[in-house]
């Protein structure tokens, strides 16, 4: 049971597991739903809704063709630097950091297999379920693909009391945007290493100068 738990928790089987799920779903999305449809899971608090992002994650966009083609190489070289440094760690390090920079690693490159590929081997989305390589090609050029975004947590809306400031009055939604598995597995690792980064990177204990010189 151990070496399976050690085996489940290495950084390689992280990232493969989260890889394999994250493209799972967005490829099953894209060729079963079209853009803007999607259906309830846990009634109306968690639905899949299939839409496709053109920039950042959760549904935020970064300035155009020209942005996303940035954003796109931006990703690649992080996620060259993260793989580096991932590689680079040592055994010592504690294992649920390792953990961490691997769900970070493969939610990066889970959405770079979108923007650089996706394009490419998917015809468009609106009003029809999109094709796996269709005779036509491809909606986007390489590095021009949209991200697959589906996940949605819909658990409560309302409206601003009239007294508060700035949306005194306006609609809200909790929680408003769309993400998937990469946005998730990049997003749990990051707040983890911030929660409990002490832990992960514990100080160590100075000993006193006299009792240093005792123990020599």
């Amino acid at each position: 049971m151990k070496r399976f738990i050690n085996i489940l928790l290495h950084p390689l089987t992280v990232t493969f597991l989260m890889l394999f799920f994250d493209q799972w779903l967005k490829i099953w999305v894209k060729t079963h739903l079209t853009l803007g449809s999607g259906f309830p899971v846990l009634g109306n608090w968690f639905q899949i809704h299939f839409i496709e992002n053109k920039g950042m994650a959760f549904g935020m966009e970064f300035g155009g063709d020209w942005g996303k083609l940035a954003l796109s190489l931006f990703r690649i070289i992080a996620v060259f630097g993260i793989g580096y440094y991932l590689f680079k760690l040592s055994r010592g390090t504690h294992r649920w950091f390792r953990v961490c920079m691997a769900l970070i690693f493969a939610g990066a490159i889970g959405n770079i297999i979108d923007s650089a590929f996706y394009g490419l081997i998917f015809n468009d989305s609106f009003n029809q379920i999109a094709s796996f390589m269709p005779d036509e090609g491809g909606y986007a050029p390489f590095l021009h693909g949209w991200v697959v975004d589906m996940l949605w947590f819909p658990l409560f809306e309302g409206y601003f009391p009239d007294w508060f400031p700035i949306w005194g009055g306006e609609h809200f939604l909790f929680f408003r945007p769309v993400f998937n598995i990469a946005d998730a597995s990049i997003s749990v690792g990051i707040v983890s290493i911030f929660l409990f980064n002490k832990r992960f990177f514990p100080k160590k204990k100075e000993v006193p100068a006299e009792q240093a010189v005792e123990t020599n």
